[in-house]
């Protein structure tokens, strides 16, 4: 990337940017109750899945279709995009999880990063907001290119996972940054094979994490609110 293009995506999706994604496991707060996950090994593989065929392949499939439709100035298109994420988020806190970081990263950025694009994406669909629909548009109105803001949202996914998982004591610090590197090249092929891709292409098969977000929802002693 030239000119200066990661700086924004390094100050959207770090820690520090305004969304809440601290709060959130994606499940693996009830793998981890329920023994599912132990270990790194068991920790790499779960999440290995979600980069190739579970819910991070389907969030990049739509941040590339948002991405384009913003760039195009297609604000029905963008509207359809919007809707069709809402309705593939399978659980009540998967849906909670997307729409509070969703709707957090478009209020800070009208505050703090104004951009054409996300300003027709609020006319558009004025109600909530996934996060990946969400940040491709930030992306597409800064004219920052679409496989860099792919790989930096899959990355910036993947290390809260890992955050996660520290905190819940599957992973120490050190173990978990060796399984970020391990799959970065994951990530890159995951971004590769969504920038192409149309609305046609998502779909998944992540079921047992699936049934732990749903799990999570009357796990009775909890950190996460996913």
């Amino acid at each position: 990337m030239s000119g200066g293009a990661h700086l924004p995506l390094m100050v959207w999706l770090s820690p520090a940017f305004p969304v809440g994604g601290f709060a959130y496991s994606h499940g693996l707060e009830w793998a981890f109750e329920s023994s599912d996950l132990v270990d790194a090994a068991g920790l790499e593989d779960w999440l290995a899945a979600l980069v190739a065929h579970g819910s991070l392949r389907n969030d990049l499939v739509l941040f590339a279709n948002a991405w384009r439709a913003a760039r195009a100035d297609d604000e029905p298109g963008l509207a359809g995009i919007a809707e069709l994420a809402l309705a593939l988020a399978n659980s009540a806190e998967r849906r909670l999880e997307t729409v509070t970081q969703g709707n957090a990263f478009a209020a800070a950025i009208a505050a703090s990063w104004p951009n054409p694009a996300s300003a027709a994406l609020r006319r558009a669909w004025p109600g909530d907001l996934t996060y990946p629909v969400a940040v491709a548009a930030a992306a597409a109105g800064h004219d920052l290119p679409l496989d860099a803001a792919l790989e930096a949202f899959a990355l910036a996914f993947l290390a809260n996972l890992v955050s996660a998982s520290v905190r819940l004591g599957i992973v120490g610090q050190t173990d978990g940054q060796k399984l970020i590197a391990r799959l970065a090249p994951a990530l890159r092929a995951a971004a590769a094979e969504a920038e192409p891709a149309g609305l046609d292409d998502l779909g998944g098969c992540a079921f047992r994490s699936d049934l732990a977000a749903l799990r999570h929802e009357t796990q009775y002693s909890r950190l996460f609110r996913s």
